[in-house]
């Protein structure tokens, strides 16, 4: 099956690599050597060494993972870099020359270098650790800290407790230049103006003092020193444009002290990244993938750079299919099932697993399906630039089942400039339904090939693919689907005639609305998902679900109402009917059933719509976290995959006794998919990304052994990818003009560096800097590579003193951290010598004694130097996701505390940390009970990366009072006694994102209170996160949200009322001036 797109595909592949292998592109982080000769860079995950007047490069590490972040030791001799081969980055030393690497640091943080000291003694670097007690800032993962640790190894010690990215000495080592981190945002965005972009800073080491170098609005970022120390070079984004084609990151210049700056390079079109400079001042950058050296006053000169080695990434290689299936669907025989594995289809026999790959393409099929005779599979592929409709058949009459089948063929059914997906046959196997461009549901004739359209694209929008739903009736005359009503965002089950001549008519008319409807019982009811009786979440989207059933009659209702007993009788009833049947009859009944099974007769299906919401019944008994459910042949039993406190398992419910039981203990992490077969006798579902079957007579659950393999071609891929994701932003992003960006131009400039992408880190850099273009938030791609056995540093849950004396001196323990406990003689000022029997004072770094040893017994041997006491406990380190939980409780005390004091106890303090519903009960909890006699309320939005709480959280703030309630004189509150009827301000800063951008702009529009703090970048957007086939993922803002002066909410900054900003120098002394100033207004008469 060698489609055309293959051809084309590999056949460009391997042109482009041909010339790749003269001028490599996609050369990053390049690091000039301090004597200006020789550059190092990072390529294909290795770090390479090429003369700075360019020539063939040399190889200085090969490793599987991932190298990066090169910095020079002053003297040229040494070389520190990244690397993830532990499972996250770590800081290694290597001679300059090649050699072994030495592994520096082992915190699973994730440490990046940015430069030697003076002296070359030691490394400086970027990590988030837990940060120094005095230090107020939030907790946060990007809110890294500055440490250096020696050359030889050993404990690192911390320089900077506030962020300084990309920090760098000057010659003298008294003077540190870096660039802040405010909040969220995608490095690699471009073209941005708003508060969170990034300032350049200086810190004076011997005064302890910081100056903010440049106020920019748009992005300054890599400062580097002159070797004079005079002058500051950086890169920048000012003045883009100015110049033709200069709409990017340029370097630029200014006055160590500070004052005007001037551009200094004038590249166009794309960004320079990655600056460096030699002693002599020569400076180094990257620039669309290719290397440059600039004198200032100079043109930039473009290193030419041959690469000739035989790549040890195989360009086809074997893999195991055995798991993550992400769809499947069950034959007509039950006997084998079609899956989607990495965007390719299979089929594997159900009793023994055996497997065949169906489709083999760079390309992403998905929504696979049997036809009704189980001969051929249908499916959807996006070949050729769009998404079409593609049938493979068994040629041979011979073989019935694919998974032993010989011979296939392939054949597109429909195949048109527009989208197709998600296809389905009709049961009749005389039609096939399918979605045209996401949401209209049209159906294809397959004698005559006309296309009908049965729901319009306008009833329906689409978030993220494969969010629609639709289901062809038993009769093949009708459609179940879900579909909007005008002007509102609920979704509703309706029933539409697949002829296309009726509008379709809404079945569920519910606020709450009902998704997913399913025929049963021979199409003479659905069943439905809903909230209605569930546990809605207190705020934001969200709560439990049940399952309906709506019944189509009024006899099939009536059945429904019978008791257990009363439907037994009225079965033997039937039974004895049947039974006092002459022989005649019987024998001509007997022969009217089998020539109707013969010819596959189905009877038209009923509909009395007339009170049909009347014959709406609950079916579950109790609400929960649903993720699928089917309905007995007979409507007996309810079968249902449903999530309570330890994953998802699979129920049952007697729906005449309403016996409720669990028929399967699955304990998943995720379960779905749930079908049953044909015949009624078993049940399929995926768990945690597994095919399983529950057989319905004994009661057990067996796995589908899927046991196949697939030959993967990840260049081709990568280009098939790259494609997808240029033509999904395309298809949905937010603007249809997309910000006024040039995307046709951009595709063909990034493409161009396919050739030189050979893994998963540098394929979601250049997507980032795809998307970056745009100009938008919730853009750009990510991946990270999951290491079995790597690293994972556990938490002592305490402070430790800043210090290079041995072992690790305790400043302070974390309230209900592990050191924690009844007896421990562990408080500040302890030592801990040694960790299980291991001497600090000789084992480098001691968080490399603390690996992998969550929740297990560490033996810490302690020294207190007041009482000269030495003793020994056992504790139980924590993770370090446990370890941020506390250190974020921890500061929030401290806020409240902060709060507390400042305002005399008249004030109360809550910070949102999401908007979410968990964060709306804390809020809720803490105002209504135990601020419920304070005077105001200051309610901290800070480094909250959003959700969807905005409209609730300002209606709770927005209480007015309107009535009183006195029984007898005694006082017991105001209406509405459910909300915030006091004062409040609202508290923000840069790092609010997404919907926490949406909130401070709702409480301003409804003149709840005043915002202080810092501007809100404009980022009050809708995202999709898809999810790539190669376990990458990239970002679309989808949704964008208008004011009512008709603005979007997207790049326009929310100002504060009263700006103020949290001082670094401050911050790190455990002030918090934002707060400050919050309590000053709220105080105010």
């Amino acid at each position: 099956m060698y489609h055309r797109s293959i051809l084309f595909m590999v056949t460009a592949m391997s042109h482009l690599a041909s010339i790749a292998q003269e001028t490599p592109l996609w050369m990053r982080q390049p690091a000039i050597s301090p004597d200006g000769s020789t550059i190092v860079f990072c390529y294909k995950g290795d770090l390479w060494r090429v003369p700075s007047a360019g020539g063939e490069a040399v190889l200085l590490t090969s490793h599987d993972a991932y190298d990066s972040s090169p910095v020079w030791s002053r003297d040229g001799t040494s070389i520190a870099f990244a690397s993830d081969r532990a499972g996250n980055n770590d800081v290694y030393v290597m001679p300059s020359a090649g050699g072994q690497a030495v592994r520096l640091t082992y915190h699973s943080a994730g440490d990046i270098p940015s430069d030697f000291t003076p002296d070359n003694s030691a490394v400086i670097f970027s990590s988030s650790r837990i940060d120094a007690s005095s230090n107020q800032q939030f907790p946060s993962g990007g809110l890294s800290e500055l440490y250096q640790v020696p050359v030889t190894g050993g404990k690192a010690i911390r320089l900077l407790t506030t962020p300084a990215l990309n920090a760098h000495f000057d010659a003298s080592g008294n003077l540190l230049v870096f660039h802040d981190w405010k909040g969220y945002e995608d490095d690699l965005r471009k073209h941005h103006r708003s508060s969170v972009t990034r300032d350049i800073w200086a810190y004076d080491i011997k005064s302890g003092l910081y100056s903010q170098l440049t106020s920019y609005d748009g992005e300054d970022r890599e400062p580097l020193v002159s070797p004079d120390g005079r002058t500051l070079y950086y890169l920048s984004e000012h003045g883009a444009g100015a110049v033709e084609g200069t709409n990017g990151f340029n370097v630029h210049k200014m006055a160590i002290s500070g004052g005007p700056a001037s551009q200094v390079s004038f590249m166009k079109h794309h960004p320079v990244r990655h600056l460096s400079i030699s002693k002599a001042g020569v400076l180094c950058f990257s620039h669309h993938g290719e290397l440059y050296t600039m004198i200032d006053g100079a043109d930039p000169q473009k290193v030419k750079v041959r690469i000739a080695i035989d790549a040890r990434d195989l360009p086809e290689r074997t893999v195991s299919v055995n798991g993550k299936v992400s769809e499947f669907e069950v034959s007509p025989n039950g006997k084998e099932v079609v899956f989607v594995h990495r965007g390719e289809v299979f089929v594997a026999s159900v009793k023994e697993g055996t497997t065949k790959r169906i489709t083999n393409t760079p390309e992403q099929e998905r929504n696979a399906s049997f036809s009704p005779d189980g001969r051929s599979i249908l499916y959807a592929t996006e070949r050729n630039g769009s998404w079409d409709l593609y049938t493979t058949a068994i040629v041979r009459k011979e073989e019935p089942y694919f998974f032993t089948a010989t011979v296939l063929k392939e054949e597109p059914l429909l195949s048109t400039p527009a989208e197709e997906f998600q296809p389905a046959y009709s049961p009749d196997g005389k039609a096939v339904a399918f979605l045209e461009e996401r949401t209209t549901v049209r159906v294809l004739d397959l004698a005559s090939k006309q296309v009908r359209t049965v729901l319009p694209g306008d009833r329906n929008y689409s978030y993220s693919d494969g969010d629609q739903y639709y289901q062809w009736s038993p009769d093949s005359k009708w459609l179940l689907t879900n579909f909007l009503q005008p002007d509102q965002w609920i979704g509703q089950a309706g029933l539409v005639n697949a002829s296309g001549e009726q509008e379709v008519i809404d079945l569920s008319r519910s606020g709450y609305g009902h998704w997913g409807p399913t025929w049963v019982m021979d199409g003479k009811a659905m069943i439905t998902y809903s909230s209605r009786d569930g546990m809605k979440n207190h705020a934001s989207w969200g709560g439990q679900m049940d399952v309906y059933c709506t019944y189509f009659t009024q006899d099939a209702f009536d059945r429904s109402k019978l008791s257990k007993e009363e439907f037994e009788l009225v079965k033997e009833a039937e039974e004895k009917k049947k039974e006092s049947t002459g022989d005649d009859d019987k024998k001509e009944e007997k022969k009217s059933k089998e020539k109707e099974e013969k010819d596959k007769v189905v009877l038209p299906l009923k509909f009395e719509l007339d009170g049909i919401e009347d014959r709406r019944v609950r079916l579950t008994i109790h609400s929960s976290d649903l993720s699928g459910a089917v309905l007995s042949k007979d409507g007996e039993k309810l079968y249902y995959l449903a999530s309570f406190e330890k994953g998802y398992d699979l129920w049952m419910t007697e729906l005449r006794t309403k016996e409720t039981k669990v028929a399967a203990k699955l304990g998943a992490e995720w379960a779905g998919g749930l079908v049953m077969d044909k015949d009624g006798k078993n049940l399929f579902f995926t768990k945690d990304g597994d095919i399983s079957r529950f057989d319905l007579e004994k009661n057990e659950t067996t796995g589908v052994g899927i046991s196949g393999e697939m030959t993967l071609n990840e260049t081709a891929e990568r280009t098939y990818l790259f494609e997808h994701v240029w033509r999904q932003v395309r298809k949905k992003f937010y603007d249809p003009t997309l910000h006024g960006v040039d995307w046709d131009f951009y595709k063909q400039e990034y493409l161009r560096a396919l050739p030189s992408i050979s893994n998963n880190d540098d394929m979601s850099e250049l997507l980032s800097e795809l998307l970056g273009e745009l100009n938008a938030s919730h853009t750009g791609a990510g991946y990270r590579r999951s290491l079995p056995n790597g690293d994972a540093t556990a938490s002592l849950g305490v402070f430790f003193a800043n210090d290079a004396v041995p072992g690790l001196t305790i400043q302070e323990v974390l309230k209900k951290g592990p050191c924690v406990k009844e007896g421990t003689r562990i408080k500040p000022g302890v030592v801990i010598e040694r960790i299980d029997g291991v001497d600090l004072t000789t084992s480098g770094d001691p968080y490399k004694l603390l690996n992998r040893k969550a929740d297990k017994p560490v033996l810490l041997s302690l020294h207190d130097p007041r009482t000269k006491q030495r003793w020994e406990e056992t504790v139980k380190p924590i993770t370090r996701g446990e370890e941020n939980q506390l250190l974020y409780e921890r500061w929030v005390d401290r806020c409240a505390h902060l709060v507390d004091s400042l305002s005399g106890g008249k004030l109360g303090y809550v910070h949102v940390r999401g908007m979410d519903d968990h964060s709306y009960r804390t809020v809720y909890e803490d105002a209504l009970g135990k601020h419920h006699n304070k005077q105001g309320l200051v309610v901290d939005t800070r480094f909250n990366g959003g959700g969807w709480l905005h409209d609730d959280l300002a209606t709770f703030l927005n209480g007015k009072t309107y009535m009183r309630m006195e029984p007898r004189g005694q006082k017991l509150g105001t209406e509405p006694q459910f909300k915030w009827q006091r004062k409040s301000v609202v508290v923000m800063s840069e790092s609010n994102y997404s919907d926490a951008h949406l909130f401070p702009v709702t409480y301003r529009a409804l003149g709840i209170g005043k915002l202080v703090g810092m501007p809100v970048p404009g980022t009050g957007t809708a995202v999709w996160w898809e999810g790539l086939q190669n376990d990458m993922w990239f970002g679309i803002p989808q949704v964008g949200m208008i004011d009512n002066a008709g603005n979007y909410m997207e790049n326009t900054q929310c100002e504060p009322d009263v700006k103020v900003a949290n001082e670094p120098g401050s911050v790190s002394k455990g002030r918090d001036q934002q707060l400050e100033a919050a309590v000053k207004v709220l105080m105010q008469p």
